[in-house]
């Protein structure tokens, strides 16, 4: 039987025959050379990015659906959208396969629920974006989401670590994930999941990006509603204003903690002039820092 590359067992020694020295080594190896397939796919991950920047301004949905670890994948990219990008939690929708656990048992029937996943197209319209994330490629449930939401107008990234897979020819955006058998065969939990993870971390900073919520490299539109969070929003207003701790906190107040209007107005725009430069600019800070003027002296470190 030609089995899947996600399914054979890496070249060499089995893991459970090496020295923990040796087993430690072969599975870094095998993390990093499977974390390297996201590279070989730029221009994929690139059009992924655009796909998911247009439904945000928009007001469209960004639909998570996969089962299993790539689930999990899913879902730690999903849950993490609002609080680094500021992304309304509205708009991101996951949908895992037998629900999001909550304890250790994770059944694998889930995976061939066909009726529940086309429930997903149901709700889609023209205009929402669908990560459908699947190791082989032809998960049930990923593929029928995946024709589902197409059906309703929908885009699909397909993510999957098989070429030429059910899943990859269904979808719009192609991520082929080709990475190498695993050390332990057919537990993709492991480099293929660790693949995925890249790409969705990927394609999410990239979005950001695109949004104007990453400047210079800092988190500018992060939800800063615990203390570490605030305190990480003053040190950026404080870095990107070049204002003390305590200016970049009143500046916060001010904005009743938008990151982006607080840099504009610690470096002495009044809030008004702010809130229209960002309006103005798409939410890019970039260029309202270049042509706003500021109306009142700026304050020193």
């Amino acid at each position: 039987m030609l089995l899947p590359k996600t399914e054979k067992r890496a070249n060499g020694e089995a893991f459970d025959e090496m020295s923990p020295a040796k087993a430690i080594d072969a599975f870094v190896n095998a993390q990093q050379a499977a974390a390297g397939a996201v590279s070989a796919i730029p221009k994929e991950i690139d059009a992924g990015a655009d796909a998911m920047a247009q439904a945000v301004r928009d007001g469209k949905s960004l639909i998570y659906v996969a089962a299993g670890s790539s689930g999990l994948m899913a879902l730690a990219d999903a849950c993490e959208l609002c609080g680094t990008f500021g992304i309304s939690g509205d708009i991101v929708q996951i949908h895992m396969a037998g629900g999001v656990p909550t304890t250790g048992y994770m059944p694998g029937n889930t995976e061939d629920e066909t009726d529940k996943a086309e429930n997903i197209g149901r709700t889609t319209s023209k205009g929402d974006v669908a990560l459908i994330l699947s190791a082989s490629g032809t998960t049930p449930y990923a593929v029928a989401a995946a024709r589902s939401i197409k059906t309703s107008g929908g885009t699909v990234i397909g993510i999957a670590n098989n070429p030429s897979t059910e899943l990859l020819n269904l979808a719009d955006i192609k991520v082929c994930l080709e990475t190498p058998p695993e050390i332990i065969a057919g537990s993709t939990r492991l480099g293929g999941a660790t693949a995925q993870k890249v790409a969705l971390n990927l394609m999410s900073s990239l979005m950001g990006v695109k949004l104007g919520h990453v400047y210079q490299g800092l988190m500018v539109n992060l939800i800063a509603d615990n203390a570490k969070l605030v305190q990480r929003a003053a040190a950026i207003v404080s870095q990107i204003a070049k204002v003390s701790g305590q200016d970049a906190r009143d500046a916060l107040e001010q904005t009743s903690g938008n990151t982006k209007a607080a840099i504009l107005v610690a470096a002495g725009a009044s809030l008004d002039a702010a809130q229209a430069a960002l309006r103005s600019n798409d939410g890019h800070l970039g260029p309202c820092i270049a042509t706003l003027k500021p109306t009142k002296p700026k304050k020193s470190n």
